[in-house]
């Protein structure tokens, strides 16, 4: 999460205006956008993986998916795939992922996409972004979720995104991709 970080700003489609955003100068201006991407890696055993957030970050040992900002020229797709790698150690490739859906938020477009994982391996994460990962059940997520020991930015997503991230959790598991 470094201040170096630089997003592309968008419109309310996700498309880039041709201005930068330099992580850490405040919010991107009234009206626009920065792209914001989480994964939701599925088992075969139908389980997912959550990470717990870094002691030092915004929201201190809540969990959540792994996620993160595109960095300026990435879509969606490669910004949750390189925060994925970065936060966990875990590597996909682009076309791995499904999306789940997107959430509108004031200052961000938020994409959650699940992808489908061989087995539960471990996850090596980042200390200075992640405590700890673990696989769990969806119910398990969602006991988490409702008890508010994820991350506060997750309820408005769950909110929305809950029931179809249920349905393709569910599918991944079934075909056991």
């Amino acid at each position: 999460m470094a201040d170096d970080e630089i997003w592309d700003v968008t419109d309310v489609q996700g498309t880039p205006t041709g201005t930068l955003h330099r992580r850490g100068d405040g919010p991107v201006p009234e009206g626009t956008f920065h792209v914001v991407a989480s994964v939701c890696l599925v088992s075969s055993t139908g389980r997912v993986l959550v990470s717990r957030r870094a002691a030092g970050k915004d929201y201190p040992l809540a969990w959540e998916f792994p996620a993160g900002s595109a960095l300026r020229g990435e879509s969606s797709r490669t910004g949750a795939v390189r925060e994925l790698a970065e936060e966990t150690g875990m590597r996909l490739a682009p076309d791995d992922l499904v999306l789940v859906g997107r959430v509108i938020e004031e200052r961000a477009l938020f994409d959650l996409w699940v992808a489908p994982m061989r087995g539960e391996p471990a996850a090596v994460p980042d200390p200075e972004e992640v405590l700890d990962a673990e696989w769990v059940t969806l119910d398990e997520v969602r006991r988490r979720w409702k008890d508010g020991v994820f991350a506060t930015p997750w309820n408005p997503r769950f909110d929305q995104l809950w029931n179809v991230l249920g349905e393709q959790v569910a599918e991944m598991a079934r075909v056991g991709r």
